[in-house]
């Protein structure tokens, strides 16, 4: 099967994509148009829409699925598609979202399998009742299991949070008998916990944006009030030193403030500073494979977002 990305210029592209983006324009001779931003699981592909009436702008909604029948271009040396034929697609048509959005590589199972190894081994009573109670929520539970850990910079793609944090906890696993200071279920706990917030910080797994209270509260913030919504709950004293390492940890995760990276707090223990740079590591590395596996077979250089300048492949 092909998706939107292996076609080539001049192929005609008859397929099902997920709307990501609208925007209407008017063209000099007065008549309107749509720019879009059409997914599936390879990746997005910008797409012009000529000639469009007012019933079919409101039947293009974002997140809807359409069919198409379109044709590739060149325009300024990438690749968009020029739409002939639209029309949203209907239940009979039984596409399935595995293949309208990028998908983790590895399947979802076998990560949750490895979260869970991961919580039983954890030796603190308060860590583990509070992990396991975030996770009876069947809501929490669900997100993680699909949601990406961000728009546009790492990870994402479907159940790629989760993906993210056994990543992490990979690491973490790996690094802990180098450093000794570092508290081990407190760095798991955070791996597992740092990024909760985005459960609502986004807006779903399929075509994500950041929620209002993502924008003004941000996850951070909103990982804490999870935490400390669950210590209520639970009856665990908020004043619980291992409580409090936690949220330092996950409040402190983007590094010293001065960075202006979002950080509430600049990491004060061993534990968080360890964090702030697996978590760097992590997103990064994630972020260039993926800059990597897009070049073409011929590129030596591209540019990388997540550095904000070009990388080289010519090793």
């Amino acid at each position: 099967m092909k998706y939107l990305n292996d076609y080539t210029e001049g192929e005609r592209v008859v397929a099902f994509c997920l709307v990501k983006n609208k925007e209407a324009g008017v063209a000099s001779n007065q008549s309107e148009y749509l720019n879009l931003e059409l997914g599936d699981r390879s990746g997005t592909l910008m797409a012009k829409l000529w000639d469009v009436n007012a019933e079919m702008k409101d039947a293009i909604a974002v997140k809807t699925v359409v069919k198409i029948d379109a044709v590739v271009q060149l325009y300024r040396g990438k690749k968009q598609l020029v739409i002939q034929r639209i029309r949203p697609a209907s239940a009979s048509d039984e596409v399935m979202m595995e293949s309208l959005i990028p998908v983790s590589p590895v399947p979802v199972d076998e990560l949750w399998d490895k979260l869970e190894q991961k919580i039983s081994s954890l030796q603190s009573a308060t860590l583990k009742a509070i992990i396991n109670e975030a996770l009876a929520d069947g809501e929490i539970r669900e997100r993680i299991r699909q949601y990406p850990a961000g728009v546009r910079m790492h990870h994402n793609y479907y159940h790629g949070l989760l993906e993210h944090i056994v990543s992490l906890l990979t690491a973490a696993e790996r690094l802990l008998p180098l450093y000794p200071q570092v508290d081990r279920d407190v760095l798991y706990a955070t791996c597992i916990m740092h990024d909760i917030g985005k459960l609502y910080e986004l807006s779903d797994p399929v075509a994500p944006d950041y929620t209002t209270p993502g924008q003004l509260i941000g996850h951070l913030v909103m990982g804490v009030e999870i935490v400390s919504s669950i210590c209520r709950k639970l009856d665990i004293p908020m004043g619980d030193a291992e409580v409090l390492h936690l949220k330092h940890c996950i409040l402190s995760h983007h590094g010293e403030v001065e960075n202006g990276w979002g950080s509430a707090v600049s990491g004060k223990t061993p534990t968080a500073v360890l964090f702030h740079y697996l978590d760097q590591i992590d997103s990064k590395m994630n972020a260039l494979g993926q800059t990597l596996a897009d070049m073409g077979e011929d590129d030596e250089w591209a540019y990388a977002g997540v550095l904000k300048r070009k990388v080289w492949r010519g090793y």
